[in-house]
């Protein structure tokens, strides 16, 4: 979870229209920040469940979120296995979803990590340390081809080609261990005009491998629909990204459980296979404020999607 301002954390939770008894999940606990609003809008009798497969985040926000004792349960596991995990702790369904995708802050600036184009650290990028793919592993094994192609899908980058050619090249003589090393290698591919403008040259490439290690969009893309699934009627989901791919798939998957499928011609009656899911609250995304983006640039490409599931 990127800190966001005050305005996008209460804009997400409140989406939920939060009942004080309900039950509720918090796919990316992060720092804590959506949880502990989320906490404060429930009685003793509400529950809130907190996904994070980041250790060190569940670590933290047991201290930060202590005072609710019972009240939230710690699930430390890839949200892409919500409702196995919630099937175990004998949950079958729940008032409301929040997802807030992306990197933490902690993680960015936290350089062992291996998250940040700004410091050298090793190559790494895992958000669950236990996990045996690394941002190393992909740069030096994976072939020319794989590279070019989650180069130009996840990072949407137009040097693709040029920057694989460029790891390739260095890789025969020695791997590249560091985020410093990857850098360098970069910049080096990329065309000295092409690095003056539209910010970090590295920023698209470390996207794109942060995505792969962490297999990011095919897990939300399944966890969405789990998430949906699991609703009840009138339980919202809540999801804000950070990438146009995520939205994307936000979008179409929302979009797809509020329409009906093609009818049979002839049916006298709609049957409950073909009425729709959901219900999209917001037909346009909400987006920070000017004013919220002054005072935190990370929440520059976040766009906050909220749809209800229907009473059948």
């Amino acid at each position: 979870m990127f800190q966001h301002t005050t305005v996008l954390l209460k804009e997400a939770v409140d989406g939920l229209n939060i009942r004080p008894d309900g039950i509720y999940v918090d796919c990316t606990l992060g720092s804590g920040g959506h949880s502990e609003y989320l906490l404060s809008r429930l009685s003793e009798h509400g529950k809130l469940f907190a996904f994070d497969q980041d250790e060190a985040a569940i670590m933290h926000a047991r201290e930060r979120l202590a005072r609710y004792g019972r009240q939230v349960q710690f699930v430390h596991r890839n949200f892409r296995f919500l409702q196995e995990e919630l099937s175990v702790l004998g949950v079958k369904s729940v008032d409301g979803v929040l997802f807030d995708l992306g990197v933490s802050s902690p993680q960015l600036d936290e350089p062992e990590r291996g998250f940040s184009y700004q410091h050298d650290a090793p190559l790494d990028m895992r958000m669950n340390r236990k996990q045996r793919l690394t941002a190393a592993e992909i740069v030096n094994c994976w072939p020319y081809e794989e590279l070019v192609r989650i180069f130009f899908r996840y990072g949407e980058e137009r040097f693709s080609k040029q920057v694989a050619r460029k790891i390739e090249e260095v890789r025969r003589t020695r791997p590249i261990k560091t985020t410093g090393e990857l850098v360098d290698v970069i910049k080096a591919a990329i065309p000295a005009p092409a690095r003056r403008s539209g910010g970090h040259p590295a920023k698209r490439i470390f996207q794109a491998l942060r995505i792969a290690v962490n297999d990011e969009l095919e897990a939300f893309r399944e966890a969405l629909e789990q998430a949906i699934e699991l609703l009840a009627p009138g339980g919202r989901v809540s999801v804000i990204t950070f990438h146009s791919l995520e939205d994307r798939i936000c979008k179409e998957t929302f979009k797809k459980a509020s329409e009906s499928p093609p009818l049979p011609p002839g049916l006298p009656v709609l049957p409950d296979d073909y009425r729709p899911v959901l219900k999209i609250i917001t037909k346009k995304p909400i987006v920070p404020s000017e004013e919220e983006l002054e005072r935190n640039h990370r929440a520059r490409s976040a766009k906050l999607r909220i749809a209800e599931k229907l009473k059948l």
